[in-house]
């Protein structure tokens, strides 16, 4: 396994991180921590949820992926052997009243009870690292392409909500903040108040990056370059999309995205764009010797501001597949390849 510091924290993540979006949908209790121990056998560190996952989020399975974080924690007393991270979520704008009774901006009262339960759920009296999980304004993430223009909006400021997250680590129940979904002039805002009032600096920036979606190149990496703000990649193989395994309209049995599954609303991995692009990416993957999954993943983990790619697997091989891809090392004709695809289909599924 491969390292990397997590900007000024002195955090050592790994290369590959374990997501757990899909624990309490596709992955029962034992399958969780099936996957925990085979990651941390390969050397895998961070380990990444949020008080919302499964997602997308139910009331009757909100939370599981903490608790079966928690429950394993308690099980193998393994806390200092992981840098954990969780998230809160940010207003609720299309439903969900389930988390917290709806009680979701970005403020002191919801952000203090959400970290408690939290906590609670994880069976641990500290997170190493604690994530906005979206912005509490409206912007564009989540795949809306255009910025969403919203006059005299009220939102929770940056300044309060920054400086509830240094109550956090004040109190040492959190060591390092992060934001998640989130844009430049944010970022910029982050830091900006952290050095005005002496507060925390973000340490990472959680967005989706992928070869279908590579909008972080175009503003957002010049932060991690220049202020050590690592990128905590999620999605890099587009929900699976990019295994090539829904080519020519397949619908694999218990694929995320076949179907009337619960992550059919993700359509921004199935335009004809992305497919297009996708077929392309299968056809060079074959041409270099490789597997779709170890060109898409090979691919994020060389990008030099990465700090953590985060995989979500839904079996035990799936993961170990992930894990095989930090051997790999494209060729250069190869990331010639990858670019001339980009150039002809950029960005299909922001």
């Amino acid at each position: 396994m491969k390292y990397c510091k997590l900007g000024d924290s002195g955090l050592s993540v790994s290369l590959i991180g374990l997501g757990t979006m899909t624990w309490g949908h596709q992955n029962s209790e034992t399958d969780a921590h099936a996957q925990l121990n085979l990651a941390l056998d390969r050397g895998v560190n961070l380990v990444d949820t949020a008080e919302m996952y499964p997602t997308p989020s139910r009331a009757e399975t909100w939370g599981n992926a903490e608790r079966f974080v928690g429950s394993w924690l308690a099980k193998t007393r393994r806390r200092q052997d992981i840098v954990l991270a969780s998230k809160v979520v940010g207003p609720l704008r299309q439903g969900g009243d389930h988390i917290r009774h709806g009680q979701t901006r970005l403020n002191r009262q919801n952000i203090l009870a959400a970290l408690d339960c939290s906590l609670d759920r994880l069976q641990t009296d500290y997170l190493d690292l604690y994530q906005l999980h979206w912005p509490d304004r409206t912007t564009n993430f989540f795949g809306l392409r255009d910025y969403p223009w919203v006059e005299d909006e009220e939102s929770v400021t940056i300044e309060e909500t920054l400086s509830v997250l240094a109550e956090l680590v004040q109190a040492g129940k959190v060591r390092h903040i992060g934001v998640s979904n989130e844009t430049p002039w944010g970022v910029a805002q982050f830091l900006k108040h952290a050095e005005k009032l002496g507060l925390p600096r973000i340490v990472s920036i959680q967005n989706p990056y992928s070869l279908l979606n590579r909008t972080y190149e175009g503003g957002l990496a010049e932060f991690s370059h220049r202020e050590g703000i690592g990128l905590l990649a999620y999605s890099p193989l587009a929900f699976g999309t990019l295994t090539g395994k829904y080519l020519d309209g397949a619908q694999p049995v218990g694929a995320r995205l076949a179907g009337d599954s619960l992550y059919s609303r993700f359509s921004r991995y199935s335009s004809p764009q992305a497919e297009q692009a996708t077929q392309a990416y299968v056809d060079l993957a074959k041409q270099s010797g490789l597997s779709p999954t170890q060109l898409a993943l090979a691919f994020v983990l060389s990008r030099p501001f990465v700090a953590s790619a985060l995989v979500g697997a839904t079996s035990l091989e799936q993961l170990g597949e992930n894990l095989d891809s930090l051997d790999v090392c494209l060729s250069d004709s190869a990331l010639e390849g990858i670019e001339t695809i980009h150039s002809i289909v950029p960005n299909p599924s922001p």
